[in-house]
């Protein structure tokens, strides 16, 4: 990406054709498609790439079995190909991951999950797309079958105490949320999108009551500059229906968020070792999923009408307890807070249906709709239907347009895969480093050293210096949190000297002197207790 000082001078220097505001995943998968369709792009964020729910999410790219449960067909058909559409195109970044409905002695498996996995099944095949498949690497994904005790405890270590006696597996896939969110970014820039953070947009610039750009602050220099642009796209997730509360209130067209509160914990590898996903009962009818991830376990999510903050999101006590609850009781572990490597708590912008119902039962289907300043706003959704959102968005200017502008998005590799073995780096660091940045790991690599940021841990000094330099990260949040994750999957680890190194590494490159290394690092500790990350022992 531009370094960041760049990107904020070009996007006064002349007008584009549009202007996306959000960061997240749906903002940078609408910045991509316009531009791909011809269309001169510039993407602002008020804080950090992936910074809110885009880095939040349960890292699963699905079809959301769950949703079968509401008769939510179409979402689930949608999501599913979208699901084989994200895996053909990054590879090496959203990967198959088998998942497991285990039974126990004097148990059957469930008919009813047996049914949904064979509508599961059917609604995921493309059959016009492999008619016209023209190349037989591309991903699809094997019918569910069941598989014996022994199968599913070898899958899942953890649950071998219990004796499995057979299984329902099926495949889904999983990513690195963030991740996926600055490749895409990085795509859309070769395209010619200039995207900066940091950037807060005060309010839309009028002609006539149409929007033709926005008054923004550079949260960094402190200074306002406006941004002309002929189509404005809101696409900030659950701050959406607060960009404009005047214009956006006055119309009755517009949905309400109705911001909905998923936690996730994550524990050691080795104290519930996984190889494959787990769909566990929650009680009252909920599963959650462990899965193995970045070689720790991930459990979750909750789901659970949020009021409050929605920019510093911490997982509350009684979710860490829900989770921990069910978790112990379907593996027989004794697991507390204290053995967390780490936590966090994400917002999903659910479209408010008028009553009060559970928000686990509101849909996740998307919405588009449009002010009477011509403004754009996409909301709701999910992380897996990021493109076809962003299609959708697309389509509307281009149909308003006039144009006949189609979309590529459904075609276009988001870079290129490589080789673990291929990389000139230890051995215990390449098959991150390709499933992290494919075949950017080379420029990663020569970018700084190849040495640990934690003991035990493959994340490298090397990706803090690429990260400065060509992804416009600020801060050791956006290093810890967002570019690695070992805010999430070590942060215990996190000690003052782990902090003050890469504090260290990040200010070399962004001329930090002592007294902004301090603040930095006080900023982060004041970050990590909003965020609700655990603190260094």
């Amino acid at each position: 990406m531009l370094p960041r000082a760049d990107a904020v001078a070009s996007l006064t220097r002349e007008p584009f054709d549009v202007l996306v505001i959000g960061g997240g995943i749906t903002g940078a998968g609408v910045a991509l498609d316009a531009a791909t369709r011809g269309y001169s792009v510039a993407l602002v964020e008020r804080n950090d790439y992936a910074g809110g729910t885009s880095s939040r999410s349960s890292k699963l790219v699905h079809g959301g079995l769950r949703y079968l449960q509401n008769f939510d067909l179409g979402l689930v058909r949608e999501a599913l190909l979208e699901r084989q559409i994200n895996v053909n195109l990054a590879p090496w970044l959203t990967k198959p991951l088998p998942l497991i409905v285990p039974a126990f002695e004097g148990q059957r498996l469930d008919r009813i999950v047996g049914l949904g996995l064979n509508a599961y099944d059917v609604m995921s095949v493309d059959r016009i797309r492999r008619r016209r498949r023209r190349d037989d690497s591309d991903w699809s994904p094997a019918r569910h079958r069941i598989i014996p005790g022994e199968e599913v405890a070898q899958l899942l270590p953890a649950l071998e105490g219990r004796a499995p006696t057979s299984g329902y597996l099926f495949y889904d896939c999983q990513t690195d949320d963030s991740r996926l969110v600055l490749t895409v970014l990085a795509e859309a820039e070769r395209f010619g999108v200039v995207a900066a953070n940091r950037v807060e947009v005060l309010e839309l610039l009028e002609d006539g009551g149409r929007a033709i750009g926005a008054r923004v602050r550079d949260a960094e220099a402190g200074e306002e500059l406006e941004i002309r642009a002929s189509t404005i796209v809101n696409a900030t997730g659950v701050w959406a229906d607060r960009l404009r509360p005047a214009e956006l209130h006055d119309e009755a067209e517009v949905p309400v968020i109705r911001p909905s509160r998923g936690t996730h914990i994550i524990v050691d590898g080795d104290r519930l070792p996984m190889t494959a996903g787990a769909i566990v009962p929650a009680g009252a009818g909920r599963t959650i999923f462990v899965l193995p991830w970045l070689g720790q376990t991930l459990i979750g999510t909750t789901d659970t009408d949020h009021s409050g903050d929605v920019v510093h999101v911490r997982p509350t006590e009684e979710d860490v307890d829900y989770l921990l609850d069910a978790v112990n009781g379907f593996f027989a572990t004794s697991l507390t807070p204290d053995d967390l490597a780490g936590a966090y708590a994400g917002v999903r912008p659910l479209i408010s249906t008028g009553d009060r119902g559970k928000s686990v039962d509101i849909s996740r289907k998307a919405e588009l709709y449009e002010t009477s300043s011509g403004m754009i706003t996409i909301t709701g959704g999910k992380l897996t239907t990021w493109r076809r959102m962003a299609k959708q968005t697309v389509d509307r200017i281009v149909e308003r347009d006039g144009s006949d502008a189609r979309c590529i998005t459904h075609e276009l590799p988001l870079g290129m895969a490589v080789e673990p073995d291929d990389l000139a780096a230890p051995e215990w660091a390449r098959e991150q480093l390709a499933g992290r940045y494919g075949h950017v790991a080379h420029d990663v690599l020569a970018a700084g050293p190849a040495e640990r940021i934690v003991d035990g841990r493959p994340d490298l000094l090397a990706e803090v210096v690429y990260a400065a330099r060509r992804e416009q990260a600020r801060t050791l949040a956006d290093v810890l949190l967002r570019r690695t994750r070992l805010g999430l999957t070590a942060a215990r680890a996190l000690t003052a000297p782990v902090l003050e190194r890469v504090a260290g590494v990040l200010g070399d490159e962004l001329g930090w002197d002592e007294t902004r290394r301090a603040r930095e690092l006080d900023a982060f500790a004041q970050e990590a207790r909003e965020e609700g990350i655990l603190p260094a022992p």
